[in-house]
């Protein structure tokens, strides 16, 4: 089976639904969990995709406002209304897009293995870490866990 063909089409957005998306990925995702200073307070636990994968529905950036700081690479987009960040641009893949596990639509994850990132550490652990390979189109399928992980 190929990669593409083992990916599904995951729908989400925040909470008060005036940012909807649409992300093709795995049905089984590696998450991060990352007690960096900005994921810490919002407990944000996200899987990174391609970009190229991520589809934002019409209308959506509206509603949109993005807060950075530090080195500025990672654009913390959230919804200016309720102030769901459903996704972002993270520091570790420029190139990707970080989607909240938890403002997917029930129904098409089959399972998520959580990793722990330490962004409090992060130059230190982004040298040892792979989150760089998830937003490249043929790693982000191969490092997909192949069979479901007890979480």
């Amino acid at each position: 089976m190929s990669a593409a063909a083992a990916d599904v089409v995951h729908s989400g957005g925040c909470h008060c639904r005036r940012v909807r998306w649409r992300v093709e990925a795995p049905a089984s995702v590696v998450a991060w969990i990352c007690n960096c200073s900005d994921c810490a307070m919002r407990g944000n636990t996200h899987f990174v995709v391609p970009a190229a994968r991520f589809t934002l529905d019409a209308g959506a950036d509206e509603s949109l406002t993005t807060y950075t700081f530090g080195t500025h690479t990672a654009k913390h987009t959230f919804c200016k209304f309720c102030g769901i960040t459903s996704f972002y641009t993270p520091r570790s893949n420029p190139d990707g897009v970080a989607i909240t596990v938890a403002c997917v639509d029930p129904g098409t994850m089959a399972h998520v293995e959580y990793r722990h990132a330490d962004g409090r550490n992060w130059e230190k652990w982004f040298s040892r870490s792979d989150i760089s390979d998830f937003s490249k189109p043929k790693a982000a399928a191969a490092a997909a866990p192949s069979l479901p992980r007890k979480t």
